[in-house]
């Protein structure tokens, strides 16, 4: 995985696995499915090998997709390898979460048992965390319950960066190894849903027979399962769902059958919803709880029909993935906010400014009035019906609020986006004489002071260090002076640390951001401007501790 302290890099690598998890439940059978689970690892985790063995009925696990290698595929696909010397291998192994880790210096008492592998020799190891060719790492795949039924485990070798995964890499893997073991149980429930359909489509005087199979694989599947009508002024409306649905939103079949999905959805996923209720669709969404809350499921549609002429249904299978969304949820928040302070940290600054900003300026109306008289001149403003009203001065028309800086010469009631660069004063006194950890102590209790000051739909960032950001839209020159020196007054207030109090204090810039401006330029400026304002402040108003 990519090196974990730069937040930009695990963004991009948590896209990626974003996709690869998606792509999971694309796969039309349960071949395709172990075959992506094992090209997802390759794409999106930073391994170069990645075998998924899976469960035989027999209790025995048996090779079942490969990816990184067409040699070592070719080599060892379809061998398969006892249950005992599996069990062997992941009660040995080091405990990393769910996954287990053996390092190449205890593989020798592996090199009897029969599971098929590829590990080739190498050079011991020059640092601590560097990845070793006979080292191994498991991710082993339960079916979901309580059960903790083995359904495969995939391995994994040769990281793309030489090293040992870290915690937020373990974490990736793991996550992704039971978002496998879901899709893995998917496709089979999948399977034998198609084989029951095709079987009450088919076979007329069985009916009887293959609507019980029916009903037992939807009322007793493990994830949930609904049947609404389809077409009609009832569209939509649910007729029956299994237990497995009713439980996890809370509510008994009896009053289910009042709604349709449309009535319990979230609000703001309604469009989704209905660009996927057809055959085919899938859809992540939220659905409404008895108690007010949501969860997250993804809906996957069929249809059905009741006879070979009769009316149609649309089977929909309702899968839980709330804890799939938390773990992203969490996952995005650890890349996009800073450990110590919890605050937006400096690439999500970034992020946030770059939104506001676009690469030129605002135009003068004399420039766009000029503009519009060049065109009237000559035709090239003009086509078959008249003057392109999609272009004004040759650029392109967009609806883009301008971000413009007010003037601080003249106080003309002009509002902006304002940029307070915040440097602590004394900050380094205090880590030296009390230790880091009263030091961090100070920087969280800024952050909040600093938070507690600020309007909500504020931004307040932790850039490194001491320095901090706050983003202030709607301000003049003369409310984001006020603004600063509210902040200061907060900051310079005794900070009880460890039965002791401390002070520093705090120099602010003021700048602006302007479209026109790059985000770089915007900060530069506040900061340029926070050290004229620390130089022409006496010292001893700096002085902290």
């Amino acid at each position: 995985m990519e090196t974990e302290s730069e937040p930009y890099v695990r963004l991009a690598t948590l896209r990626q696995l974003h996709q690869v998890v998606a792509d999971l439940n694309t796969a039309r059978s349960l071949a395709d499915t172990l075959q992506t689970v094992a090209d997802g690892v390759v794409a999106g985790l930073g391994y170069e090998l990645a075998c998924v063995n899976l469960v035989r009925p027999d209790g025995d696990l048996v090779v079942a997709a490969f990816a990184g290698s067409a040699a070592a595929e070719a080599l060892i696909t379809g061998r398969v390898g006892s249950r005992e010397s599996w069990e062997r291998r992941l009660s040995m192994g080091e405990a990393w979460g769910e996954l287990r880790f053996i390092p190449h210096t205890e593989g020798w008492v592996l090199i009897e048992d029969d599971v098929p592998q590829w590990h080739t020799e190498g050079p011991e190891p020059r640092f601590e965390d560097e990845w070793h060719p006979q080292d191994r790492l498991y991710a082993p795949m339960y079916a979901s319950g309580g059960g903790r039924e083995l359904l495969g485990v995939i391995s994994v070798d040769r990281p793309r960066n030489g090293r040992r995964p870290g915690p937020w890499g373990q974490e990736a893997l793991q996550m992704y190894a039971s978002q496998a073991a879901i899709a893995i149980s998917n496709a089979r429930l999948r399977a034998n849903m198609q084989r029951a359909l095709v079987r009450l489509e088919r076979e007329q005087q069985a009916l009887r027979a293959s609507e019980e199979s029916f009903r037992q694989a939807f009322e007793y599947a493990p994830s949930g399962m609904a049947i609404a009508e389809m077409g009609g002024d009832q569209h939509g409306r649910l007729l029956r769902t299994n237990d497995a649905l009713c439980r996890l939103l809370g509510r008994p079949a009896s009053a289910m059958r009042r709604y349709s999905f449309a009535d319990l959805v979230h609000p703001e996923d309604v469009g989704t919803l209905l660009r996927t209720s057809a055959e085919g669709g899938r859809a992540e969404i939220r659905l409404g709880r008895r108690d007010g809350t949501y969860v997250w499921v993804s809906l996957r549609n069929s249809v059905v029909a009741d006879t070979a002429d009769g009316p149609r249904f649309l089977l929909t299978h309702v899968e839980d993935i709330e804890d799939r969304k938390r773990h992203e949820l969490q996952l995005a928040h650890r890349a996009s906010h800073d450990a110590l302070t919890g605050l937006p940290n400096s690439a999500e600054l970034r992020a946030r400014l770059s939104a506001r900003l676009c690469e030129r300026p605002h135009a003068p109306y004399a420039s766009d009035i000029q503009s519009l008289d060049a065109a009237y001149e000559g035709d090239g403003g003009f086509g078959a019906d008249g003057f392109d009203f999609g272009a004004v001065g040759g650029r392109p028309y967009d609806h883009h609020v301008h971000t413009v800086a007010p003037d601080d010469e003249i106080d003309d009631g002009a509002k902006g986006l304002a940029v307070l660069f915040c440097d602590l004063d004394g900050f380094k006194s205090i880590n030296d004489r009390f230790g880091h950890q009263t030091g961090d102590a100070v920087l969280v209790e800024v952050a909040r002071r600093l938070t507690t000051g600020v309007r909500d739909g504020d931004t307040v960032a932790r850039l490194g260090g001491d320095e901090f950001v706050v983003l202030a839209d709607g301000l003049g020159a003369a409310d984001a002076a006020d603004l600063a020196v509210r902040l200061r007054n907060a900051i310079i207030l005794p900070i009880r640390v460890g039965g002791r109090g401390v002070r520093v204090g705090a120099s602010f810039g003021i700048g602006w951001a302007s479209c026109g401006m790059s985000v770089e330029e915007v900060l530069q400026s506040a900061d340029q401007r926070m050290y004229v304002e620390k130089r022409s402040r006496a010292k001893v108003h700096r002085r902290a501790g």
